[in-house]
């Protein structure tokens, strides 16, 4: 009698679990999933570009996976992704609620932010207000633009320090990009050797790590592992540090406050907490901070990571480095520094940039979109709160869509005329609501960090460096491997008496 029971339990168990991971009618096809792990043995978790890419060519611009037991559609190709994140914007700005993010976000501030906060109303007040907000302190301004080339003056000191010697850049940009958004934030920036700049560009690099890997993943499906001594622990940890720092930078600044008369970004934020005092409203000061840890981290870490491939790439391209300072040298000349506005005329730097960030692929999968009802997709009936995975790369890297499209070629951003042209496919801060926040602050930042380090040094590949590896380190937002580099000064600078 027991060993029927038994039995019959786990056939009822096996039929569950068999159910959990079958498509419904209509829905993307994709690799046979199994019970408990779904896709996961068909992914390398560390890395999944090349695997997704690969099951695109099997399955179409549209397929599906199951992570765990959870289904997935994975979206490939300018036309699908144009398609989902713009033209049926509402039915895929969703996002996802996995268990890890969900806790790690109460950890942080009991709030959601803006990043991972669902496509909801609270999302939209805090999407506006910060798009409104960042404008006002200088975005496309040339208030903004001084604050980058006064950053920017510090790394040349620490470069001019390094001639003759290689030097590893990798925490310079980041220091640097950090001080950049932290001047937005807070008002001020710090030395590159304070404490604050450099316990948030160490947690910046370890929690995406954890939490778009196997032990995110790890987490959300094996509830028994949750409360043990695991790497994700670690993401806990942080992010209560972190909260713990933003609010006292908060309790600091109200205490020099004066309402209305905003100096920053917080005083901006707690202006229109009190507006919405008594309206039940969103905003809160649990909420302020995750937003500044969303902003603080969106802002540093894409930018110096496309930074330091801008920099791997020029310098094992000497050719296309010369050209750039040839360019920059007759636009600039005469000029102590460098505008915004100078990108007009100068087509070709325009082209490189835009040609490192499409090969550096900073966010090769975006952050995850769901699907907030029962929707359709080329052909294809997707339920409500399934997960959406936009393969940025597919766009980045899509055949006929660029000239070269998987070599590094400025070409593929030049017309017959030498003109600069973006193309539609050039996406590399999504596209739709749910585009970057930070885009305009970003697009700043490299255009005018490039162009002032261009023209006063020449950057070289040491030579007992061996042979380059443009192979990204996988991550949300993916980086380069270590690596060193000269600096040579250039003498071209010619300033006005």
């Amino acid at each position: 009698m027991f060993a029927s029971v038994a039995l019959l339990f786990v056939a009822v168990l096996l039929f569950l679990l068999f159910c959990q991971t079958q498509r419904s009618k209509n829905f993307p096809p994709g690799p046979r999933p199994i019970p408990i792990l779904g896709n996961l043995l068909d992914i390398n978790l560390d890395n999944p570009t090349a695997d997704l890419e690969r099951l695109a060519k099997c399955y179409g611009s549209i397929y599906s996976i199951f992570i765990g037991p959870r289904p997935a559609v994975v979206i490939n190709g300018v036309q699908a992704v144009r398609e989902a994140l713009v033209n049926k914007a509402p039915d895929f700005s969703g996002r996802p609620q996995n268990q890890l993010i969900s806790n790690a976000v109460r950890v942080k501030a009991h709030a959601p932010g803006v990043i991972l906060a669902d496509y909801n109303q609270g999302w939209r007040e805090h999407r506006r207000f910060g798009l409104t907000t960042l404008r006002n302190f200088g975005l496309g301004k040339q208030f903004m633009e001084q604050r980058i080339l006064n950053e920017t003056q510090y790394i040349m000191k620490l470069l001019e320090q390094s001639v003759g010697k290689p030097m590893n850049p990798h925490l310079t940009f980041h220091k640097a990009t950090s001080n950049i958004i932290c001047q937005v934030l807070f008002g001020g920036r710090y030395d590159y050797e304070d404490e604050f700049v450099k316990f948030f560009v160490g947690i910046f690099h370890e929690i995406p790590k954890i939490i778009n890997g196997r032990w995110g993943i790890i987490y959300d499906f094996i509830p028994l592992v949750r409360n043990l001594p695991l790497p994700f622990q670690k993401v806990f940890k942080m992010l209560r540090a972190a909260h713990e720092k933003y609010s006292a930078v908060l309790a600091m600044n109200k205490k020099t406050r004066v309402p209305n008369k905003p100096r920053h970004f917080i005083d901006c934020y707690l202006d229109e907490l009190d507006k919405r005092a008594d309206d039940g409203s969103t905003f809160s000061e649990d909420q302020l901070c995750a937003f500044l840890l969303d902003l603080h981290i969106a802002g540093t870490d894409t930018t110096s990571n496309t930074l330091l491939f801008a920099f791997l790439y020029l310098m094992n391209y000497p050719q296309i480095q010369e050209r750039c300072q040839q360019e920059i040298d007759q636009v600039l000349e005469g000029k102590d520094e460098a505008s915004f506005e100078d990108r007009h005329q100068m087509p070709y730097v325009q082209a490189v940039i835009h040609e490192i960030q499409r090969v550096a692929n900073i966010t090769p999968l975006s952050v995850f979109h769901c699907t907030t009802k029962d929707t359709e997709l080329m052909g294809y009936s997707i339920p409500k709160g399934t997960i959406i995975i936009p393969n940025l790369s597919s766009v980045l890297y899509e055949e006929g869509q660029w000239k070269s499209h998987r070599e590094f070629d400025p070409e593929n951003f030049l017309n017959e005329k030498g003109e600069f042209v973006k193309s539609e496919s050039f996406m590399p801060f999504s596209t739709g609501p749910r585009v970057c926040l930070g885009e305009g602050l970003a697009r700043m930042e490299l255009f005018l960090i490039l162009v002032t380090l261009l023209r006063r040094f020449k950057f070289i590949w040491p030579e007992d460096a061996g042979e380059p590896d443009f192979t990204p380190v996988y991550g949300i937002a993916q980086t380069t491997k270590p690596y060193h580099m000269k600096i040579q000064p250039r003498e071209t600078i010619k300033k006005n008496h």
